[in-house]
């Protein structure tokens, strides 16, 4: 797995490269994540069980004399063109989502900066955080923006409005209507927990994540997603009009016994929608209780359960996902597997023995019909400034 120092030393080498061999003066990172439990529930106002990864993206850059912006990423798959410039926002020139794509991310970010007026700077982007494979390389790029900028002219340091800013910038910018786990997780992340997440009140739980004898295996199934796609939307409004039928502000308020009783005032799409959210909100607080005493076999069963409800009632994986988790779950040691993310192609997630990694690797490779990639990972933690000697 890319680490960070790695993923720095290409952003350094590149800064040097286009800026006349200068030495960037700010050095920052922020992890992607990767959810253990508890997807599609955020924007529900539900539980979700995320992890900051050792996978980042890393900004590198210094500030200038005049009011241009000129930023370079190096992220492989990113749209064209690869390098963008632009003068800082201001009150009477507000600046505005375009192309390529990647950059609105960053854009986003700056122009709701909530301290300033942002200077001019020239900064370089590297990520080890795979593109389109559901583990936040939007997310980990934005919360990086925003670090750089609490570097070049400092907020109040509200890590919770930091991430809420983030979080806003995706809204308006890349126009994907996402909940907050996210940007949260990639601020907050916590080296060797996982965070137990209450996306109404945005209390967080830290939940141990370290003993030796369990390990998390990320498969990258290459099967690349895009969430600015009608899917994602669409599940957002229709969890939006089950909430409304049945009398509630989000389905977090509704039980199961309320869907079933009321079930004939949805339709069968939005039925199965909130079947989903309900009940994957409740899988998530079993979870995290399980977690807590040690009890990886409850836990990796609940996290079949939580890809067959993503399967069947919510509808966002696709073939090579529920191979991947089909394949996993055949290897002994393997307590569990899921898709994570928001889904239509990405990671799965597999709770395993550690002693049982190889082997679950070499099974997957030679039975899976795509090329995956492996990432055996550990919980790291949150966004923040890199010192360099």
């Amino acid at each position: 797995m890319v680490g960070v120092s790695e993923t720095l030393e290409r952003a350094r080498k590149e800064f040097g490269e286009r800026f006349g061999g200068s030495r960037p003066q700010i050095s920052v990172f922020a992890p992607g994540r990767v959810n253990l439990i508890g997807e599609h529930t955020d924007y529900n106002g539900g539980f979700v069980l995320p992890m900051a990864l050792p996978l980042t993206t890393v900004i590198v850059g210094s500030r200038r004399d005049d009011d241009k912006i000129l930023i370079i990423t190096t992220a492989h798959g990113a749209d064209e063109p690869h390098t963008v410039e632009f003068k800082a926002p201001r009150e009477e020139k507000p600046l505005v989502p375009g192309v390529p794509k990647w950059a609105n991310y960053v854009k986003g970010v700056i122009q709701l900066y909530r301290a300033g007026p942002v200077p001019g700077f020239n900064a370089v982007i590297a990520s080890s955080v795979p593109l389109g494979g559901g583990l936040s390389s939007s997310a980990s790029l934005e919360v990086a923006t925003y670090t750089f900028l609490q570097q070049l002219c400092a907020d109040d340091g509200d890590a919770v409005q930091k991430a809420l800013t983030c979080q806003k910038s995706e809204h308006t910018f890349a126009g994907v209507p996402c909940g907050i786990m996210d940007q949260f997780i990639s601020v907050m992340g916590r080296e060797g927990h996982a965070l137990l997440i209450d996306c109404r009140s945005l209390e967080v739980t830290p939940l141990p994540l370290a003993d030796p004898g369990m390990a998390i295996l990320i498969t990258n199934s290459n099967v690349c997603h895009e969430l600015t796609g009608s899917e994602y939307p669409e599940r957002r409004r229709q969890c939006e009009e089950a909430a409304k039928v049945l009398g509630k502000d989000t389905l977090r308020d509704v039980s199961f016994e309320d869907l079933e009783a009321m079930k004939e005032r949805l339709s069968d799409t939005c039925y199965k929608r909130a079947r989903h959210v309900i009940t994957e909100i409740a899988r998530t607080t079993y979870a995290a209780e399980a977690l807590q005493r040690g009890d990886y076999k409850e836990f990796g069963r609940l996290m079949v359960k939580s890809h067959n409800s993503l399967r069947d009632d919510y509808e966002v994986s696709c073939p090579e996902l529920d191979e991947l988790v089909a394949i996993a779950i055949e290897v002994p040691g393997v307590y569990g597997s899921r898709m994570t993310g928001g889904g239509f192609g990405g990671c799965t997630v597999t709770l395993l023995e550690t002693s049982a990694a190889e082997r679950a690797k070499q099974h997957i490779q030679s039975r899976y019909r795509g090329s995956p990639t492996f990432y055996l990972t550990k919980a790291s933690a949150g966004a923040g400034v890199i010192t360099v000697q």
